[in-house]
């Protein structure tokens, strides 16, 4: 439980109204008739003044209050009414019986915490077998260490959230403390340095002084190094406006304001009436009676007989300030045609003025009779309050009685109630120190008890503390050992899988190279083919071409004119026309294909680019330098397509 703190009840501020109240008393007045609230007062720096809104006026103003209650009687905690408890029953609210007012209520969420284990703990309880038998026993009494357990658990988790709150409160108060300190190590730098500024502006200020002096000496000397006799020229000085003359300095001995009575004018023609009736006939007649000549028309226009700018403008604001009086002057304009509905005003009508209606002398008696009750009635009300009061306050009227003088009797009788009183005082004391002997031995035997307690538990607070923390650490090496054995492993699988990778590639290359040696010796046994079958069709060609010369020289020789033309015929029938239809019928070859072409080849390119695109994205194995082979083979395949083309 929270350690107890009485907190401050201030009456005097926002509790107030709960020990005080309105005294009830009829006919009473907040404020007789003849009080008058003294007036704001203004600024003295306030010339101008400014109309200001006025305040709302409160309806009802509270001008004082009066308690009904003694101290003694005033109630500062929650009331908690008398309860009976029902036989065989045990209510779950009784175990809140130990949450006073300030130690537990209001509930807090520590204290919902606490009644929600409580809870947990009495449906546990519940739940714990007989002990009927051995296994029923070790059963419960296994439940029990591991519901103890689980509580310290809870314990210790609630020290260290303590020790947390405590080491933020000492952070916050030893922040504060350090804040105090600079502060204060502040101010005090900083009076010290005002101190030293202010003793430096006298000493500079007593330099200047002593400086000012010592130059002006110096001068003084300077004027007269040779320390001859000058007498005083009047002339000069009265000539010179700041001479001592015109303004003498004080230092030596010279005031000028000490006889400034001698400066004022007295006159007696400003002084006596006489003297202004004299100096009055002394003026000339200008003077006293002023000649007021009529004024010449002003001139608007030029020698060019036009108006000038001055009387141009004149006359257009004379125009305009008197259509605005015809405007003024001008009646309301009629109402215009309405578009819209418009809600029309009515005014309320005035009431009437009541009339007094003359009574009987009867109905008057009756009326000043039902008054007189009316008074008797309010006076009874009045002395049974004043009773009613004085019965609650009755102890207040005693005590206030015993402080003046008592008769004999009284004063006898108080006599021995006070002696009686002051032997049970006695009494009391003594049974007081007996029972506070026994309960500073039975403290001590207390105290010694939960010392022993408190010191085992702390011991095995410790000892759990160090066993947890050896498990935690043997749980992160353990931790660690785990991830390091799978670091491992990760980086031996890479290891193996670029082992394989490579293996690969070096196959992959190897027979690159068997391939590529394979076909360079392919191209050269059908290089070397070609061209020993070209030099035999050559010699062949050459030894035909000469039998066919030597024919056609003999059948030249032989031949007419018919045959020319028939062998001519036939050359055109057996070499033109079937060149012209196979070139036909290439062209309509490759226009079938065509499309099936251009299929296969979009097909092609984008299969091309995934692969390309794969390989951009895949890190590119490493390349094969080129060598002679390499070279060698790539100008025979050139040779080759050239051929073919």
């Amino acid at each position: 439980m929270p350690k107890e703190v009485d907190e401050d009840p201030q009456v005097t501020g926002k509790n107030r109204y709960k020990y005080f109240e309105w005294p009830f008393l009829p006919f009473y007045k907040q404020m007789p008739l003849n009080v008058i609230l003294a007036t704001q007062k203004q600024d003295a720096y306030n010339y101008v003044s400014v109309p200001k809104k006025q305040p709302k006026i409160d309806l009802v103003r509270t001008q004082g209050t009066q308690t009904d209650y003694r101290d003694s009687e005033t109630q500062t905690d929650p009331y908690t009414p008398e309860y009976v408890v029902c036989q065989d029953t045990i209510p779950e609210i009784l175990t809140l019986a130990t949450l006073t007012w300030g130690r537990g209520l209001p509930a807090g969420l520590a204290e919902v915490e606490m009644i929600e284990r409580a809870r947990e703990k009495r449906a546990w309880e519940a739940t714990l077998p007989p002990l009927s038998n051995g296994a029923l026993f070790n059963k419960r009494r296994k439940m029990m260490n591991d519901m103890e357990r689980k509580e310290w658990a809870f314990r210790e988790h609630e020290i260290e959230k303590l020790q947390e709150l405590q080491l933020e409160v000492l952070k916050q108060l030893l922040k504060k403390r350090e804040d105090d300190q600079n502060e204060v190590n502040i101010n005090r730098l900083n009076a010290q340095w005002s101190k030293l500024q202010e003793e430096k502006e006298d000493k500079l200020s007593k330099i200047r002084h002593t400086h000012v002096s010592a130059i002006r000496k110096m001068m003084m000397k300077g004027r007269n190094v040779e320390g001859k006799f000058e007498r005083r020229n009047i002339i000069n000085e009265y000539n010179d406006y700041a001479s001592q003359v015109y303004g003498p300095l004080s230092r030596l001995g010279r005031f000028p304001d000490s006889n400034s009575e001698r400066f004022v004018v007295k006159n007696r023609f400003l002084n006596t009436y006489e003297g202004l009736l004299e100096l009055e006939a002394s003026l000339p007649d200008f003077v006293t009676q002023p000649r007021i000549r009529a004024p010449k028309p002003k001139v608007i226009t030029t020698k060019n007989k036009f108006l000038k700018r001055s009387a141009r403008m004149d006359l257009e604001l004379a125009e305009v300030h008197q259509a605005l009086l015809d405007k003024k002057r001008r009646g309301p304009e009629p109402k215009k045609k309405l578009f819209f509905l418009q809600k029309k005003v009515i005014p309320s009508p005035r009431l009437s003025t009541p009339a007094l209606e003359m009574c009987s002398s009867e109905e008057e008696e009756i009326e000043m009779a039902v008054v007189y009750l009316q008074k008797l009635l309010r006076g009874r009300v009045i002395q049974n309050m004043m009773f009613e009061g004085k019965e609650k306050r009755l102890e207040l009227i005693n005590e206030l009685r015993t402080s003046h003088w008592l008769q004999e009797d009284g004063r006898l009788v108080k006599k021995m109630e006070k002696q009686v009183t002051l032997a049970l005082q006695r009494q009391r004391n003594l049974h007081e120190e007996k029972m506070a002997m026994i309960e500073n031995h039975l403290g001590g035997l207390e105290g010694r008890v939960l010392t022993e307690m408190f010191d085992f538990l702390s011991k095995e607070l410790i000892r759990l503390q160090e066993e947890r923390r050896i498990h935690a650490f043997a749980m992160l090496a353990e931790r660690q050992r785990r991830i390091r054995e799978a670091e491992e492993s990760g980086r031996r699988q890479v290891e193996q899988r670029r082992q394989r990778e490579e293996d690969e590639i070096f196959k992959e290359v190897i027979k690159i190279h068997q391939s590529t040696v394979t076909s360079y010796l392919e191209d050269i046994i059908l290089n070397t083919e070609e061209s020993t079958a070209e030099e035999q069709a050559r010699e062949e060609i050459q030894k035909m071409a000469k039998e066919i010369n030597d024919l056609a020289y003999e059948i030249e020789d032989r031949r007419t004119r018919l045959q020319s033309e028939e062998i001519v015929a036939e050359l055109v029938y057996s070499f033109l026309i079937p060149e012209v239809q196979k070139t036909f019928v290439k062209e309509k070859v490759r226009n079938l294909q065509r499309k099936h072409i251009l299929a296969a080849h979009q097909i092609i390119h984008q299969s091309a680019e995934k692969v390309i695109n794969q390989t951009e994205e895949t890190p590119q194995p490493r390349q094969r330098p080129v060598t002679e082979i390499d070279k060698m083979f790539a100008r025979l395949k050139a040779k080759k397509d050239e051929k073919s083309d």
